[in-house]
C-alpha cells in the first residue's frame, strides 16, 4: 500500500464530478488499499479518489477501525429521509477546520463492490453522514458549499491562517 498525495483545497479538481468506474481490475483495488492507507494517516474516516487527484468515482470508509473498511465504487443515492440530522464535518484536503452541516438522517444508495457487482444499502447515523459527504466530493461539491456564505468565508479565512 502505498501513500498518495493529498490534493489541498481550492485545488480545482475538489469541483469537478468524477467519472464512472468501468474497470473493476486490480488496478482499482490497489487504487481502494492506497486510499485507504491514505486516509488512515491523514488521519480521517472517509476519502475519495478526488481527494488524490484522481477523478473517479471511488470512495472508502472506516468508521470502526481496522477491518470495518468499505468500498464504494459509482455511488449512487436514491432515497432520503425526510428527517434531518446535524454533525460535524471537515475533509482531508482541508485539514484543520470543521463545521455543522445538516443532511437527511437516512438514505439509500447503490454502488458496486470491488468486482463490479451491483450493491444496495441503507445508511442512517454517521455513515449516512459520511456517504452524503463523500458521494457530494464526487459529484464536484466540497463540503463547504453546504454552508451559509459566511460560514463559508469565516472557514476559508480561518483555513488561510492555518496554511500561514
Amino acid at each position: 500500500m502505498a501513500l498518495l498525495p493529498i490534493v489541498r483545497y481550492p485545488d480545482p479538481r475538489l469541483r469537478q464530478p468524477c467519472r464512472l468506474v468501468d474497470d473493476f481490475d486490480t488496478r482499482l483495488a490497489t487504487l481502494a488499499e492506497d486510499l485507504a492507507a491514505t486516509m488512515r494517516a491523514a488521519p480521517g474516516i472517509g476519502i475519495t479518489a478526488a481527494h488524490v487527484g484522481i477523478l473517479e468515482r471511488l470512495t472508502v470508509i472506516e468508521l470502526d477501525g481496522p477491518g470495518s473498511l468499505r468500498v464504494y465504487i459509482n455511488p449512487v443515492i436514491d432515497w432520503f429521509s425526510p428527517e434531518m440530522q446535524r454533525h460535524t464535518e471537515g475533509s482531508v484536503s482541508m485539514p484543520g477546520v470543521t463545521d455543522e452541516i445538516e443532511r437527511p438522517a437516512r438514505i439509500r444508495l447503490n454502488y458496486r463492490d470491488l468486482s463490479g457487482a451491483l450493491q444496495t444499502e441503507e445508511a442512517d447515523g454517521l455513515l449516512a453522514v459520511c456517504l452524503q459527504h463523500e458521494i457530494d466530493q464526487l459529484d464536484g461539491i466540497f463540503w463547504i458549499d453546504r454552508l451559509s456564505r459566511l460560514k463559508r468565508e469565516r472557514i476559508v479565512k480561518k483555513y488561510g491562517k492555518l496554511r500561514d
